[in-house]
């Protein structure tokens, strides 16, 4: 964990100091698109100490991609720097020569991408590539194996022997990281720059690298550049914080004084998209940032965020604000807004009204709109029968949100296709949609049930069909679907544009041409083409901003309100699942191992699985506040090909009572309220031991 926040004195931009193991001054970068310069970052100025853990956020686009890139000269080429200057560790970045620049990175900086699949060359052995990284140091062939293994053991890689010799492919999404991870500290650098090292990692993985990334840094004393859209982590690992908008650093401070005390109207804005405790769907709706950003080169001649500011007045059109400084309970705060002084008063305002239901009967007295019975979908894995879903029965009420939960490879997303049909379950499942019964495979349904039973999948961009424009896309959907033709056709088209919330002007654009978020409405468009029952969302919202993960959940909870559709939801992200989720499902090794109403299962008794679950859950708590209270597991879940005997999670579990629990398959007991629990521990003992362990 990151130590408690220092207070710095104001930035003398005109020196970097002596401690400094990054300092970014009057920093400027524009790319040249179609013959024109397009500026990307605009005057800034920040600094990482040796050893700190210093915060980058933003909404996609903002540039802090682009900060990494150019403290690594990896800029493409049609960038370049136009004003300020980057250092590491004293030295000017663009004035190193090209053998001092290839020294600087395999000595100083390192980087971990968002992505370790595609950092990971997948010809070569883990082996092989992290003993390059340590050759680079310059070590010898035989010292640098030596020293990968101690590596991985280092960054808790199980079994590390056997990883050496594995292939990418082989491994995890979080042992991927923690490989890549282990690359990036071999030369022991001054500075870790981490590019959004958490996104699509389940809880458990995304604590275990992070807390790993804490310790080595306290270990090396390496300072930490972390560039996040999640909020949550980067309050929890990072002492300081920078908030970026439209190339323009806005605001920075101590982490808990910016995310405790925002003074720019724009860090407000991400704090209050958040789905924090307390709120749910059947309140008020999320908070969204109006607007979109500037396109990058636009002039603007006041406030880049003036146009989706509630403060803005003329002077934000007309006059660009300087950096305000001021004194905060943590140390020196920066805001780049006018009236700073009201900004933090808008933390406070009061929320939009609370959504009226139409429905006042709600899911729990709704009609059965899917009922599933004993699926189990088996796979041949090299001749090796695995189970994927294991004898798993549940029911959705009309209006109902089911939230999915549980690490990759539990299961999720084969019992997602099992529901709509894009796998046939193995002999002996039960499938009813509004109590009649429905085909295994979606190729033995009728035209009604292929309709009622949709799915939006996580990366709208491998769903959705480059070369073809957003009409035809939806417009396809629609007469599939919903058998129009002609007016009728166009005038459902436009009508499902304006439920999205996806602007008319885009429905001409190719689908390449778009956001993340507009993307994700065409894929929601398409999916309620045929007015669907029943539509399974499966991480939609994983690698979204705050702000556009706020209006697609407004979206989905709108248009359940309106159209009484049934969601199956799934998500890594507990604070989302929390907020939609009228119910919550835990899966472990195809397994359901708890499902209960979504209050029941986040206040507990829990499944010990579920309770380290909730537990790796990033707050905005101070570091090491609830460092007592997490539940650490040991290792990664076991393969499918050969499930443990007994309780699937004994090999696991914090809490394994002993050989009942490695023998014997426990039944699911009664919580209470439909609450329903598959462990040996009695609930009572449950509860009381899921107590001690908070309050210790």
């Amino acid at each position: 964990m990151s130590a408690a926040p220092r207070a710095y004195p104001a930035f003398d931009t005109s020196v970097s100091g002596e401690d400094d193991a990054l300092a970014v001054v009057g920093l400027s970068v524009a790319y040249r698109v179609r013959g024109r310069e397009r500026e990307v970052l605009h005057d800034v100025t920040f600094r990482v100490r040796r050893g700190e853990a210093y915060g980058l956020v933003g909404e996609s686009g903002c540039g802090k991609s682009t900060v990494a890139l150019t403290a690594l000269a990896y800029l493409p080429r049609n960038g370049r720097i136009t004003a300020g200057r980057i250092s590491i560790a004293g030295r000017d970045v663009a004035s190193l020569s090209a053998g001092a620049l290839r020294s600087m990175r395999a000595h100083t900086v390192s980087m971990v991408y968002q992505d370790p699949s595609r950092a990971l060359n997948p010809s070569l052995t883990i082996g092989r590539q992290v003993s390059e990284a340590f050759e680079a140091a310059g070590a010898t062939r035989a010292d640098a194996f030596a020293r990968a293994l101690e590596m991985l053991r280092h960054v808790r890689i199980a079994a590390p022997e056997r990883v050496m010799t594995s292939y990418p492919h082989q491994l995890s999404g979080g042992m991927q990281q923690r490989v890549v991870i282990a690359m990036a500290l071999a030369s022991k650098p001054a500075l870790l720059i981490l590019d959004e090292p958490t996104t699509g990692l389940d809880a458990t993985v995304e604590a275990e690298v992070l807390d790993l990334v804490a310790k080595l840094r306290e270990e090396f004393g390496t300072a930490v550049l972390f560039i996040s859209h999640n909020l949550a982590v980067i309050g929890r690992m990072c002492s300081r914080v920078g908030v970026l908008y439209a190339g323009r650093l806005v605001e920075e401070g101590a982490t808990a004084d910016v995310f405790g005390a925002p003074s720019h109207p724009y860090t407000v804005g991400l704090l209050r998209c958040l789905p924090s405790e307390g709120r749910s769907k059947d309140g008020e709706p999320l908070d969204t940032i109006a607007g979109s950003l500037p396109p990058p080169g636009a002039a603007i001649a006041g406030c880049a965020f003036a146009p989706r500011c509630p403060l803005a007045d003329e002077r934000c059109r007309r006059e660009p604000p300087p950096p305000q400084r001021f004194h905060a309970e943590h140390g020196t705060q920066m805001s780049r807004c006018h009236y700073y002084e009201q900004a933090s008063a808008l933390a406070h305002a009061v929320t939009p009204p609370t959504r009226t239901d139409a429905a006042s009967d709600g899911p729990a007295h709704a009609p059965l709109a899917l009922h599933a019975a004993h699926l189990s979908k088996t796979f041949d894995a090299s001749g090796t029968p695995m189970r994927a879903v294991d004898d798993v029965s549940l029911d959705l009420a009309a209006g109902e949100t089911l939230g999915l939960v549980g690490e990759s490879g539990s299961g999720k997303t084969t019992l997602a296709k099992l529901l709509v049909g894009l796998l046939a379950p193995d002999p002996g499942a039960t499938l009813e949609l509004d109590g009649k019964p429905l085909s295994a495979h979606v190729a033995g349904r009728d035209d009604e049930q292929v309709k009622s039973l949709q799915i939006v999948f996580q990366n709208p961009d491998s769903a959705l069909n480059r070369a073809h424009s957003v009409k035809r896309l939806i417009g396809r959907a629609l007469s599939k679907l919903g058998e129009l033709r002609g007016r009728a056709h166009g005038a459902r088209l436009a009508t499902l544009a304006h439920a999205v919330r996806l602007p008319t002007r885009y429905l001409d654009a190719r689908t390449r041409q778009l956001s993340g978020g507009l993307k994700q409405r065409v894929a929601i468009a398409r999916a309620f083409a045929g007015d669907p029952r029943v539509v399974v969302c499966d991480e939609p919202t994983s690698a979204l901003d705050v702000s556009v993960q706020a209006a697609i959940l407004n979206l989905l909870t709108d248009l359940q309100r309106e159209r009484g559709v049934s969601y199956v939801f799934i998500s890594h992200d507990l604070h989302v699942v929390r907020y939609v989720s009228d119910r919550i499902a835990v899966l472990y090794l195809g397994k359901l191992l708890e499902i209960g109403p979504a209050q029941a299962v986040f206040d507990g008794p829990h499944h010990p699985y579920t309770e380290a679950l909730l537990s790796a859950m990033p707050t905005f708590d101070p570091p090491n506040a609830r460092s007592n209270a997490r539940i650490r597991l040991a290792g990664d879940p076991p393969s499918g090909v050969a499930p443990p005997s007994g309780c699937v999670f004994h090999p696991r579990c914090p809490r394994k009572l002993g050989a009942m629990c490695e023998e014997r398959d426990p039944p699911f007991t009664d919580a209470g309220e439909g609450h329903r629990i598959r462990c040996h521990i009695p609930v009572h003992d449950l509860r009381a031991l899921q107590r001690e362990t908070q309050s210790a």
